[in-house]
């Protein structure tokens, strides 16, 4: 361990060394100016610091100052050594982060006591920023593992209920990415965009408690079954609700609120505006378009335009009207990902909506 020596005295510089050389894996590094030691201590980490406090161009609590500047060097200790007994000097290098005093004239065995506490306070210090570092990088480690847990989960899940829905997987991928594309275009932030996309796959999860006769019929749905197909909001929400794994949570907020609509006259809750959560309103508006330009058992699918069409005349009434002009104003990236995505079955004419 190296123990830095400031004093323009060198018959001090000496003495001090020698004493230093005396403590076990001690080495001294001697320097007589404070402003060479400024600079040595810009690209060095000694384990201790001995300073005098009378010296030319930069005196000892100067030097000191610049010592607890440098995050770096916020745990080494730092000993004065002067032969100013006045009390103003020692409360100054006090508040400026001095550990301790040694008075000159020096007696050797006070200072080696002095200096071995100091070295081992120094030492305690470091093993709790190691450990500190060490418990920091094992909850990144373990909150990265979580998130990936929960990735795959939605991954698994999404595929279990393609088994079940008739919307294709293509669907699924593409509403993600018209999700994603929303939470961008509206300033959300690339880290919530990210999230959203991974989550969106499991809105239509509480599908598969429907029944096949109901959710594989072609045409339109009576009153009855419109019940039935609704409950899959609230079904979905118990699914995936409570996880200890953020982005299931996420997913159970929008399996439950992305058939809300934002005058209000959406289900199962009846939510109006913001009081719908953001996840489920940029989802509403992924999934319906998609719906609209996506072949089903009970409909054909919507030209582009007609799906536009159809999104601007519901801004406002179904559609929050901020996101969905988000939506539109990247219009060329939807065109994108519909066409890099496309189902197999091409566009036909508008038909029946199964919402």
């Amino acid at each position: 361990m190296n123990i830095l020596i400031v004093d323009d005295d060198r018959t001090n510089l000496f003495i001090m060394a020698a004493i230093v050389r005396r403590l076990d894996d001690a080495e001294p590094v001697t320097m007589e100016s404070p402003l060479d030691a400024a600079e040595w201590l810009r690209g060095n980490e000694p384990d201790l610091i001995l300073l005098d406090q009378m010296m030319p161009d930069m005196d000892g609590i100067e030097l000191l100052r610049h010592i607890r500047d440098d995050a770096r060097l916020d745990t080494v200790p730092v000993v004065m050594i002067t032969a100013n007994t006045a009390v103003d000097i020692r409360v100054r290098a006090l508040d400026e982060g001095c550990s301790d005093f040694l008075t000159k004239p020096v007696v050797v065995p006070e200072v080696q006591a002095r200096l071995r506490n100091l070295l081992a306070l120094r030492h305690s210090r470091a093993l709790l920023r190691d450990r500190a570092a060490l418990l920091a990088a094992e909850v990144e480690r373990v909150t990265a593992a979580l998130q990936r847990q929960g990735e795959e989960l939605v991954t698994r899940l999404s595929r279990a209920a393609e088994y079940r829905d008739p919307e294709t997987g293509a669907h699924i991928e593409r509403m993600a990415l018209y999700s994603k594309l929303v939470a961008e275009a509206a300033g959300c932030g690339g880290a919530f965009a990210q999230e959203l996309m991974k989550a969106a796959p499991m809105h239509d999860i509480g599908k598969i408690a429907i029944p096949d006769m109901i959710l594989l019929k072609p045409g339109r749905l009576s009153p009855e079954e419109m019940t039935v197909m609704r409950q899959h909001a609230a079904i979905g929400h118990r699914i995936l609700a409570d996880s200890p794994i953020p982005l299931l949570r996420l997913a159970a907020e929008i399996a439950l609120s992305h058939h809300e609509k934002f005058d209000g006259s959406g289900y199962p809750n009846g939510l109006a505006g913001a009081d719908i959560p953001l996840s489920g309103r940029i989802v509403a508006i992924a999934d319906v378009f998609d719906a609209l330009t996506s072949t089903r058992p009970y409909k054909r699918s919507w030209k582009l335009e007609e799906a536009r069409a159809y999104m601007v005349e519901n801004r406002g009434g179904h559609f929050d009207p901020a996101l969905l002009d988000a939506f539109l104003s990247r219009w060329e990236d939807v065109c994108r990902i519909h066409h890099e995505n496309a189902d197999e079955l091409s566009e036909l004419v508008p038909e029946a909506i199964h919402h």
